[in-house]
């Protein structure tokens, strides 16, 4: 439609249901795709994975199809974080047709950085988490049995984590695009800190699978560091947003 002819118009339920089938089979597409490229370098990405993490420890295939699987669920992980900013335009452009088109297209400034976010993530995860936990969960079983780690099951939490890191990181953008359309401000953002701070270290306990204070905080500490930078850039940023840049 013509931005100058522009108006918020109601979609119909059909009309929703055309949108998000739309998006899901972009975003779907997107995935799927880069899975398909990424399928054949799994099988020299995955032993990289193994000597990084488990270099003195062999890891075994419990059925023939142990491989073959995790080849795939490697593909899908790694396609989920190479495609986020495609993903994340996706569920924008479903979530808030109401807006302008000059409103809509300003995501393209905070999509973009999502692929460079992701990659700081895995990064924290690859040098400071994965081999704390890792470390610890190998002490931890030796304690008690010989260890024989299924190579299908211990790579899929792997890559969990990674990708669990690599959404964690796309703190910034969601918050800075709430902002921008006037969901959420830096005074609120500040006002809930407290919150924001207790449940990230409830996250961080729930998904820490050793149990240990430190990969808790490990977890939890990025998590609202990066809810601090984006107070601090929404807080600089507001100084020059104005209500007439953003139609209603």
């Amino acid at each position: 439609m013509d931005e100058g002819g522009w108006d918020q118009k109601e979609m119909t339920f059909t009309e929703h249901l055309r949108e998000l089938r739309k998006r899901l089979i972009i975003a779907l597409g997107t995935i799927f795709g880069l899975a398909a490229l990424l399928f054949y370098p799994s099988r020299f990405i995955i032993p990289w994975l193994i000597h990084q993490y488990f270099g003195g420890i062999t890891l075994h295939a419990f059925g023939p199809a142990d491989v073959i699987i995790l080849e795939l669920k490697f593909s899908v992980y790694a396609a989920i974080i190479i495609g986020l900013p495609v993903i994340l335009y996706q569920v924008w452009m479903f979530v808030v047709p109401a807006f302008h088109p000059k409103t809509r297209r300003l995501v393209y400034a905070y999509v973009a950085p999502s692929f460079i976010l992701a990659a700081l993530g895995i990064g924290f995860a690859h040098f400071l988490v994965l081999p704390r936990v890792v470390h610890a969960l190998i002490s931890q079983t030796t304690q008690l049995a010989t260890p024989t780690f299924g190579i299908e099951q211990t790579l899929t939490f792997l890559m969990i984590l990674l990708v669990l890191f690599a959404l964690i990181f796309q703190t910034p953008v969601v918050l800075l695009i709430l902002a921008r359309i006037g969901i959420v401000s830096a005074a609120f953002l500040r006002r809930y800190r407290r919150h924001a701070f207790f449940a990230f270290f409830v996250f961080g306990g729930i998904v820490a699978p050793d149990g240990n204070p430190l990969t808790m905080a490990l977890l939890a500490a990025p998590m609202y560091v990066l809810f601090e930078i984006s107070i601090a850039i929404i807080a600089l940023l507001e100084r020059s947003w104005r209500p007439q840049n953003l139609p209603a």
